[in-house]
């Protein structure tokens, strides 16, 4: 693990950069059976902390197929909200062009904590967002409610002892690095990253943020 000084001399471990430059998101080249490349940039991955979420934070996927009207405005297979945020169970994960496995392969998931955002869902399957933008169709079983949050930006981000910029810096959360989501208050978000936590800006990281209304809502 590196570490680093600083502005005061306070020792702040750089963390999420185990695992750097895995790739997490892979196409296959030609067909099912084509060599496997990378289709997009790498991030640093971080060992995931399991971490208390408060009532806000939607907790699990269901597993029964009873249709309820949750927050996103529409009734749903699992009864939750769509959309909504999620993160990645298992690793690796088949992203497919539709919902089912007869549908082309489009890329394989190599980033277990990896936040998603589910726009679409079946029984059995959900469409998701991934932080680059890709959409795609993967399996629920792969997907678990607990939040986790990724820095997009390739710039590292100094996390705070309280949420505020004046608070003292605790720890450097690396440029594409994921975490997990813990509180959000007025604008920040206290997350972790094995031992390591803090508070850092909520428009900083995707997946902190509430997800946007389903298409079904009422409008003013």
């Amino acid at each position: 693990m590196e570490s680093k000084c600083g502005p005061t001399g306070l020792r702040m471990d750089v963390f999420s950069r185990v695992g750097a430059g895995v790739q997490w998101r892979m196409a296959r080249k030609d067909g099912a059976t084509g060599p496997i490349k990378t289709r997009l940039g790498r991030f640093a991955v971080g060992a995931l902390i399991a971490v208390s979420l408060c009532a806000c934070h939607p907790r699990g996927e269901r597993h029964d197929d009873t249709p309820a009207l949750g927050p996103g405005c529409r009734p749903t297979p699992s009864g939750l909200p769509v959309p909504r945020y999620v993160s990645l169970k298992h690793d690796p994960a088949n992203a497919r062009g539709g919902p089912g496995d007869d549908y082309k392969l489009l890329w394989i998931y190599h980033a277990r904590g990896l936040p998603l955002l589910v726009v679409e869902e079946t029984a059995e399957w959900r469409r998701v967002r991934d932080p680059d933008g890709g959409l795609a169709w993967v399996h629920k079983r792969v997907l678990d409610g607990d939040r986790t949050v990724m820095r997009v930006s390739p710039s590292e981000l100094p996390l705070r002892a309280n949420p505020s910029d004046t608070a003292q810096v605790t720890a450097i959360l690396a440029g594409r690095a994921v975490a997990a989501l813990g509180p959000c208050q007025d604008g920040w978000c206290r997350i972790s990253v094995d031992h390591a936590k803090g508070w850092a800006p909520q428009n900083a990281l995707w997946g902190a943020s509430d997800p946007p209304p389903g298409p079904d809502c009422p409008h003013p």
